[in-house]
């Protein structure tokens, strides 16, 4: 156990011997948390970027996406045969 001091700010700076206990590395993300008891908690954060496609952007995604003709129609030549020999 460890004490620590509250700065003005309300920081505390957490030792590294009790940051590599709980496997947090260096400049992680955390959620603090205030529990009943008066306990504070610190978990691990799971950050995910994520990318808010424009407009523009969803029809590039569309144009990419979309089958040539020759193609589409050999799909559909496929499904019909399968259809006939079910």
């Amino acid at each position: 156990m460890e004490t620590v001091k509250i700065g003005k700010k309300g920081q505390v700076t957490i030792p590294r011997r009790v940051l590599e206990a709980a496997g947090l590395p260096a400049e992680s993300q955390v959620i603090v948390e205030s529990e009943a008891d008066g306990s504070i908690r610190l978990r691990p954060a799971a950050v995910y970027p994520i990318e808010l496609y424009s407009d523009d952007r969803i029809a590039e995604f569309e144009r990419e996406n979309r089958l040539p003709d020759a193609l589409k129609k050999r799909v559909g030549s496929a499904r019909i045969r399968r259809t006939k020999n079910k």
